[in-house]
């Protein structure tokens, strides 16, 4: 078999036949006021960026800042929420907050669909996820992630010390994503690298960061070329052939589909399960009875999503306009922070604290809107197995040094190192 037409040209040829967009001043440097220059890129805003905006929220409940070409931050979850649900005046052609917007006509597509489309063509691209993601398509892949979870863990056996998002956290949803898009599991530490390029270079010069997208890119098509010529049973392959209004997609909506799934769907849910490790180890309480009633634990998940939601996302604002009391221009930034939604105590009992039984439990770990996560049944299970096989395997452990625990920069935030004590 031929390599079909849509995939024959390279995707660097593609893209300079793009319009360019616009590339703004690279700012960087301490915050002098988060609430006039804020900025997610900074590394206080990676140790805790909570205290930031429970600060924030009191005194200036909607932030700007003139980094990045202009933005907003909204802290409260009322506000969070409305504009996740108002596609009408924000759109979420660019869904990454930093020095490139792209330009206006790269909408309703965007270059990551669905999570980079507008209405309507949002829901028809959403639409073509749904099969994989359902409870049942998700069941059935729980018994082998197990498996590799134990297996993770037999590898560990002897250490005092281990890092558990190097060596634990950060495999388990390489290894799902891989399975389903029927890439070689190897290359895992392509992956990480493909992630951490995508969600933490924002504020490198533009011909690196484009570097690092090609490399993303120049990758999926050579996956996309094996799976023409040799086709299987995985979402690749089914990315290839489904017809989309009585056509095969275009070839950008199939890359860009499988960069969404490669990078959303693996930082999100290591950046959970680290941070959960993180939290237990370092409450001896709140492990302990996890380990003494497993029952628990589907609860006290749903909370520690609620209490260290890895997700923040972007939209821009499609026109002119005042919203809330500030002025918003054209092509604004929006960053959407979940996490400070979530700790909202006009939304949320005793925000600031985790309770792991905490039965009402409505939380925006998953976004809200039309864009809340196709995937989220699938973060879920991997979120439980992991725990439940360390919990099981690794009942007794805490933090090795508090201070040597790192966190991602950007919009997915988790845990990049997590030196855990066992026993």
């Amino acid at each position: 078999m031929t390599v079909d037409d849509r995939f024959g040209r390279d995707f660097q040829e593609m893209r300079a036949e793009r319009p360019i967009g616009t590339r703004n001043e690279i700012v960087t440097g301490p915050v002098s006021d988060w609430a006039t220059d804020f900025s997610h890129t900074e590394s206080e805003w990676a140790a805790d960026p909570y205290r930031i905006q429970d600060e924030l929220r009191q005194r200036c409940p909607i932030a700007h800042t003139e980094r990045f070409g202009g933005g907003w931050l909204p802290t409260r979850y009322e506000d969070v929420a409305a504009i996740a649900y108002d596609t009408d005046r924000f759109s979420s052609r660019a869904i990454i907050m930093g020095n490139f917007r792209p330009p206006p006509e790269l909408a309703p597509i965007g270059g990551s669909p669905p999570i980079s489309s507008d209405p309507p063509f949002h829901h028809h691209a959403r639409k073509l996820l749904l099969p994989a993601f359902t409870k049942n398509a998700v069941a059935r892949r729980e018994a082998a992630t197990r498996a590799f979870c134990h297996a993770l863990i037999d590898a560990l056996e002897g250490e005092d010390v281990v890092d558990a998002a190097r060596d634990y956290a950060q495999h388990i949803p390489m290894r799902v994503i891989a399975d389903m898009l029927g890439f070689p599991p190897e290359d895992g530490p392509r992956f990480r690298a493909f992630i951490e390029g995508v969600l933490e270079g924002v504020n490198l010069p533009p011909e690196e960061r484009l570097g690092r997208m090609d490399n993303l890119f120049d990758y999926l098509l050579a996956q996309i070329h094996d799976h023409v010529d040799n086709p299987r049973d995985d979402l690749t392959t089914y990315l290839i052939n489904v017809e989309f209004g009585g056509h095969k997609l275009e070839s950008s909506h199939v890359a860009g589909t499988m960069a969404l799934l490669l990078i959303a769907g693996i930082d999100t849910t290591w950046s959970a399960i680290g941070a959960s490790l993180w939290h237990l180890a370092k409450t001896p309480a709140d492990r302990e009875r996890l380990v003494a009633d497993p029952g628990l634990l589907p609860t006290a998940m749903e909370e520690l999503l609620r209490a260290y939601a890895p997700v923040t996302m972007a939209r821009l604002v499609k026109e002119d306009m005042s919203w809330n009391g500030v002025d918003m221009k054209a092509d604004d930034w929006i960053l959407l922070s979940f996490p400070a939604a979530n700790r909202d105590p006009a939304q949320f009992d005793r925000a600031d604290e985790v309770v792991i039984d905490r039965e009402v439990n409505r939380h925006a770990a998953f976004g809200l809107g039309i864009h809340r996560c196709v995937g989220s049944h699938l973060a879920r299970m991997e979120l439980r197995v992991a725990l439940e096989v360390w919990l099981e395997r690794i009942p007794d452990f805490g933090l090795a040094d508090p201070a040597s625990v790192t966190w991602a920069t950007g919009q997915v935030r988790g845990p990049r190192t997590l030196p855990l004590r066992i026993g």
